[in-house]
């Protein structure tokens, strides 16, 4: 693929970044934020592994958390790991500064994206589940780069005009939603095959995209489905990853949506354009 810079900027390639982009990070008080599915359980756990069952995927130890203690404290538990530590821009998103993309797709919860674009007026789209009031699960911000603040819009609203920050598993600003345990994938991914997790703007916007995957994990089936769902439509695409050996799985995935796998870490593929 190449050009990567410039059909990023333009929109025709969009990058889709999962939670492997944290690999390299350390928070300033030296410890690590998540960066895969095991990780992620610790940092929900206080530290404490799991059974394997709920070790399996993410989702389904903050399923198990929650049945135990509340939706409250899974909510709060997940602000938590990335509130209460004060850490850099992972290099992938220091890139993405600096050239901004015309339309990024973030799966992380932490507010890295949201700093990409933080000098700039953009439109920012979040995930919400569970929800009763209607069918939709998104919510749509504009930000406004001089009082720093996000303002909620209407669907109608949304236009290529200015970049575009999609942030379906939810983000910890300006409001706590996430999309973190079994429940909150299950309702999302129904809705997303119903045609309610993408605005309609969105939905007309991306198709004949290409994608550029970074830190995403195919290995485990959730995140395999919302990546089938955010990118239906797609032309091709890159899937950056640090392995030698794909699982059959993620090779019918990679070769059912027609993408090249580059083995290469996400910093060092970044680095080298």
């Amino acid at each position: 693929m190449e050009n990567i810079t410039e059909k990023l900027q333009s929109g025709e390639l969009v990058p889709f970044i999962g939670m492997g982009v944290f690999e390299n990070t350390k928070a300033k008080d030296g410890s690590t934020l998540p960066f895969d599915s095991d990780s992620m359980i610790l940092a929900l756990n206080n530290g404490r592994a799991m059974s394997a069952r709920l070790m399996y995927e993410y989702s389904r130890a903050a399923m198990s958390l929650e049945q135990r203690k509340g939706r409250e404290f899974i909510i709060q538990m997940t602000n938590h790991i990335y509130a209460s530590k004060e850490y850099d821009l992972p290099f992938a998103y220091e890139y993405f500064k600096a050239i901004k993309p015309k339309y990024m797709i973030d799966t992380n919860v932490d507010d890295s994206g949201c700093k990409v674009y933080e000098d700039v007026e953009h439109f920012m789209i979040t995930g919400v589940s569970r929800i009763t009031a209607d069918y939709d699960r998104f919510i749509i911000y504009k930000f406004n780069p001089q009082t720093k603040e996000y303002v909620r819009i209407e669907k109608e609203e949304l236009n290529d005009s200015l970049p575009i920050l999609f942030k379906p598993m939810g983000c910890m600003i300006p409001e706590m939603n996430f999309i973190i345990s079994d429940a909150d994938f299950v309702d999302w991914l129904t809705e997303a095959m119903g045609g309610y997790a993408l605005p309609p703007f969105l939905k007309e916007y991306k198709k004949e995209k290409s994608y550029l995957f970074l830190g995403v994990d195919f290995s485990r089936d959730t995140f395999r489905m919302v990546a089938h769902e955010i990118t239906l439509g797609l032309n091709n695409g890159l899937v950056v990853l640090d392995k030698e050996e794909l699982t059959k799985k993620e090779n019918k995935f990679v070769s059912t949506h027609n993408l090249e796998v580059l083995q290469q870490s996400s910093d060092a593929f970044l680095k080298a354009l």
